[in-house]
């Protein structure tokens, strides 16, 4: 109990009070403090209580004025307090905690008053290195306790300091002003952390320091830091925060770079070396891929002999070059895949190899992985080899060459209007085998002008893509067929019936082929052969892009050591590692480019936000109406509008309300 007419000594708001006690109500003290502030005061507020009692009887100017004089006589005395000295003297007794007095003895020695042990307080609560007062005690820090603290203090000086620089700088980096390390020596670290902050929010490792700044720097704007490190010239505009958010790897450790420059392009010689390697180079063997194609991985060729057909779909021989344990194929494994965006690319091997060694290049002697597959009249396979070999690409062809050569009659072309028949009969016998032809036109994106970005559709059935595609498909199932009928374990891709066919055939509507996707079952990655229903086929798996997947470097692998006759190279249980890894890789690539394309889409249409664009009505539910974008088959939803109302098929324009890409945001309405 703490009798009326003491005086108390209490903090508020980081500053010390005198107080005189006028009434003690069992709960709370009622005091007069040094402001002349009557008030309500806790006990447990209170950290020193005198032992002198003073009268009450005196006026209220007089109780203030004496206050007054005692809290600066406390002040002063503090001042002069050595608490270094107290604490040597005090942590060789061992003893963790003594009483207040006790320890302002060691400072005053001799008879303590008051005004003593509370300034001793006040020292301890305004630097805390040495003490720290609790439930009346006083705890002495150990050495190690102190050289922490300090440490901790002095962080948080530089911490206040870096906050007050810093705030200034990033005002002038936001007006557009230079700013360089030497201005800024902490502007690098201070760049990484705001880059980590703008893609990962909260998880930042300094998300609160990077928050402070910025507040500080009165930036505190959706968008500020992202464009912060746009002037700061540390990103580009566009900057992919996708490909960043998701720890995709867009740059090569040390040891690949160091493996890829070791490896050499191999002569003729070297490769024949290899009895179990063929030597194809005098076949007619050439590429077909789009005109900016630079990692050519597979060719053709067609032998028409008469009573049979043959076709060769060669493919680029990456395994020869990339071996199991080595950098590039732990690398291409966490990879996963070559990833493909407006602005670039993130190939899964570095373009030395991708666009050089491993790629089948006109006129090169090139390793390959040779299917040559047999077929009849009715593109039947008769029988099938897959051989290691050596090609040597006569042509290179693009996709348009091709349809402009297929559409006439041209000369010295027999081998592609026969490759055209072959791949009409595949894609019609997969058709009729349950094969859903799910083709939507490509959508591209031009972003060679930032300010003005382009949209085209393209279609995928032309009948050079086709072609392309029914020969790796062909391929593809021969190597599966191979591998099963050798009870081989492999990386098998599947896929169970649609939930609700809609569709046959190999030409069907886009809004028919846009509701059929809808109902498509998951495909799965197996170690065992299992049906694909989407393609036809009783068992596929993928061995045709072995520079852009890494799926079909593990398969060309597998058949590669196989066809040599040196047997299994991955057991089922590594495959069935190969299947965890790849889908989880694959799951965060695709992801990512899903992500990418919707910013691009997006970014597009920013332009035309408050305009009314036309769409398709796919499908309408209960409550939503689902929609594509004529201009670019971009997916949107509404709800049902009793006023307007709409069929599966029917062509609509709806409103643009609101888009924003780096919001990731698109609001339309009818």
């Amino acid at each position: 109990m703490t009798l009326p007419g003491s005086i108390v000594e209490y903090i508020e708001g980081g500053k010390f009070f005198c107080a005189l006690v006028t009434q003690d109500t069992g709960k709370r003290l009622h005091v007069l403090n040094q402001n002349d502030r009557e008030l309500n005061l806790p006990e447990s507020r209170v950290l020193l209580s005198s032992k002198t009692r003073y009268p009450l009887d005196i006026s209220r100017n007089d109780q203030v004025q004496l206050l007054k004089n005692t809290s600066v006589h406390r002040a002063e005395l503090a001042d002069n307090i050595d608490l270094i000295e107290i604490w040597e003297l005090a942590v060789q007794e061992n003893q963790p905690s003594f009483s207040a007095d006790f320890l302002a003895e060691l400072q005053f020695g001799g008879t303590l008053s008051d005004d003593q042990t509370a300034a001793f307080l006040r020292a301890v609560f305004t630097d805390r290195f040495y003490f720290k007062y609790k439930n009346g005690k006083v705890t002495v820090h150990s050495p190690e306790q102190v050289e922490q603290i300090q440490h901790q203090l002095q962080k948080e000086k530089e911490k206040e300091a870096l906050l007050n620089q810093g705030a200034t700088f990033l005002q002038q980096l936001h007006s557009g002003q230079v700013v360089s390390a030497s201005d800024w020596p902490e502007l690098p670290q201070v760049m990484e952390w705001l880059e980590e902050y703008v893609v990962f929010g909260s998880e930042a490792s300094q998300a609160d320091l990077v928050r402070q700044l910025l507040k500080k720097a009165e930036l505190v704007s959706p968008h500020d830091g992202y464009h912060l490190l746009i002037r700061a010239g540390v990103w580009q505009r566009d900057e992919n925060i996708a490909l960043r958010k998701a720890e995709q790897p867009n740059v090569f450790p040390e040891a690949c770079l160091q493996q890829a420059a070791q490896i050499h392009e191999p002569t003729v010689e070297e490769l024949l070396a290899d009895p179990k390697r063929k030597d194809l180079r005098s076949l007619d063997t050439f590429t077909i891929d789009a005109a900016a194609t630079r990692d050519y991985d597979d060719a053709l060729h067609v032998e028409d002999r008469g009573d049979t057909i043959r076709v060769g779909v060669h493919i680029a021989d990456v395994s020869h070059y990339i071996l199991p344990r080595d950098a590039l194929f732990a690398e291409s494994m966490e990879r996963g895949t070559s990833l493909y965006f407006p602005e670039g690319h993130v190939p899964m091997l570095p373009t030395s190899l991708s666009q050089g060694v491993c790629s089948l290049i006109q006129d090169r002697p090139r390793p390959a992985l040779s299917f040559l597959i047999n077929l009849d009249s009715e593109a039947n396979i008769i029988n099938s080899s897959i051989v290691r070999s050596v090609i040597q690409v006569k042509r290179r062809r693009s996709y348009q060459e091709v349809d402009e050569i297929l559409a006439g009659d041209h000369e010295n072309a027999a081998d592609l209007h026969l490759l055209d028949r072959i791949r009409q009969q595949l894609q019609q016998k997969r058709t009729d085998n349950g094969a859903l032809v799910l083709s939507l036109p490509d959508v591209n994106i031009d972003v060679r002008n930032r300010e003005n970005i382009q949209v085209r559709l393209s279609p995928v059935d032309t009948p050079a893509r086709t072609l392309v595609s029914e020969l790796m498909i062909l391929a593809n199932g021969v190597a599966a067929s191979y591998l099963a009928g050798q009870e081989a374990p492999g990386l098998f891709r599947s896929q169970p019936p649609p939930r609700k066919r809609l569709i046959s055939g190999p030409k069907n509507s886009m809004q028919d082929i846009a509701r059929q996707r809808r109902f498509l079952s998951r495909g799965e990655l197996t170690v065992h052969p299992k049906p694909h229903s989407g393609l036809g086929l009783n068992c596929y798996t993928t061995v045709t892009s072995p520079i852009r997947r890494f799926l079909d470097l593990v398969m060309q692998h597998q058949l590669a050591s196989m066809v040599s006759g040196k047997g299994i190279l991955f057991s089922k249980d590594e495959c069935k590692t190969f299947a965890g890894l790849i889908n989880q890789k694959l799951g965060r690539a695709n992801g990512v480019r899903q992500q990418r394309h919707r910013y691009w889409i997006l970014r597009y249409l920013e332009p035309q936000q408050g305009e009314s664009v036309p769409a398709l009505v796919v499908g309408q539910g209960p409550k939503r109406v689902n929609l594509l974008l004529n201009n670019c088959l971009f997916d949107v939803d509404l709800p049902v509008n009793p006023a307007f109302p709409v069929e599966p098929g029917d062509t609509v324009r709806v409103r643009l309300a609101r888009v924003n890409a780096l919001d990731n945001t698109l609001r339309v309405e009818w």
